[in-house]
């Protein structure tokens, strides 16, 4: 089964699709986005997840918005304008944590300003041109991760995976999970360990699905597995996603990343971070700095049983990432480029880099 036929956000024939990952893997289901809610709903829901898929899901959401506005907005474009910033601190609402959201919805809000247009249906137009763009960006980006990330890896290699950082998590490809589909093409035979990644089991319900739905040699191991598996010689290397990542190198990942990180380091395993430009946020300084979701603890006790599995009323801790410090990361793989330490240096410069090769 070819993987890449899988996109996480859909636009076509004037509509708005999105794959609802609350299902998976059960059952493969699109759903439209009609208005502006019901985008903010699905990420704060995680129908759509991942930090590259919430910043195409939220760039469409706001061309879906646009198309719900006020007519007194159809005839004067400063109402468009305030209603489309309107519209954007919504969205930036439905998530904190990764950073792509914020800075998808902020970059149509400058495209509308620079484009100014003189008609709402033209704003319309620019809106839905920068979420295409936006989509294109990160199908390449993600491409180009891979082939970066695969010069790291060599044929038949053990590697670990925490989370889903795969094709469901970004326009295309995935970012951590890149390497292993163009490796997988290329006849490189990895065997890949799937942490099931407590407490919502994107590792279980979406890697461990994407992974053998395409032919990969995948076998799926709880959370508390990752130790063992590192001591009996099975894993070579790990590749995780990142949600945003601070000036320092420090970056947020789905709870449990940190973990896995330390153990790698620990038992001498490269552990590689997979991030998009526009997922560094040199405007946060460190880990200590990036905005943690915290969710209801049901998703512990509750959520996946058909009787509760723990005592009610007991206080639950549910934090949805955690920060893994910059010394444990071996080197984070960019659209770009490979980056290493000193990251705090490395990363100023790959951005300074970007915003002079794209005028910004």
């Amino acid at each position: 089964m070819e993987i890449f036929d899988l996109a996480p956000v859909k636009f076509g024939s004037g509509k708005m699709l999105i794959l609802d990952q609350t299902l998976l893997p059960g059952r493969e289901v699109y759903i439209e986005m009609k208005t502006k809610e019901d985008v903010w709903e699905a990420i704060k829901k995680l129908r759509v997840r991942g930090a590259p898929a919430i910043g195409v899901a939220a760039a469409y959401g706001m061309y879906v918005a646009a198309g719900n506005f006020s007519a007194e907005a159809e005839q004067d474009l400063a109402v468009f304008g305030a209603e489309l910033r309107e519209a954007a601190a919504y969205l930036e609402s439905a998530r904190p944590t990764a950073v792509n959201l914020a800075w998808a919805v902020k970059r149509m809000v400058k495209a509308f300003d620079a484009a100014a247009p003189d008609t709402a249906e033209s704003a319309r137009q620019t809106l839905f041109d920068e979420a295409e763009k936006i989509r294109r960006e990160d199908e390449a980006a993600c491409y180009a991760m891979g082939e970066y990330g695969l010069s790291l890896l060599k044929p038949g290699m053990g590697i670990l995976t925490h989370c889903n950082a795969g094709t469901i998590a970004t326009a295309k490809y995935g970012t951590c999970l890149a390497p292993i589909y163009l490796g997988q093409a290329q006849g490189y035979g990895f065997h890949v360990f799937a942490d099931e990644t407590r407490p919502l089991l994107q590792g279980a319900r979406l890697t461990a699905w994407e992974l053998h739905r395409s032919g990969v040699d995948v076998t799926l191991i709880c959370d508390n597995m990752a130790s063992i598996v590192m001591r009996n010689g099975w894993i070579d290397a790990v590749v995780v996603g990142c949600d945003r990542m601070a000036a320092n190198g420090d970056g947020a990942n789905k709870i449990g990343t940190s973990g896995v990180a330390i153990l790698a380091k620990e038992y001498g395993i490269p552990f590689y971070m997979f991030v998009p430009t526009s997922t560094i946020d040199l405007d946060t300084q460190t880990g200590d700095d990036i905005p943690i979701e915290f969710r209801d603890g049901d998703e512990i006790g509750t959520m996946w049983y058909e009787r509760p599995m723990a005592p009610a009323g007991v206080k639950t801790y549910n934090p949805s990432f955690d920060v893994t410090p910059a010394e444990y990361i071996t080197a984070v793989i960019t659209e770009k480029g490979i980056v290493r330490p000193p990251y705090k240096e490395n990363l100023a410069a790959l951005k300074t880099e970007e915003r002079n090769v794209n005028g910004k």
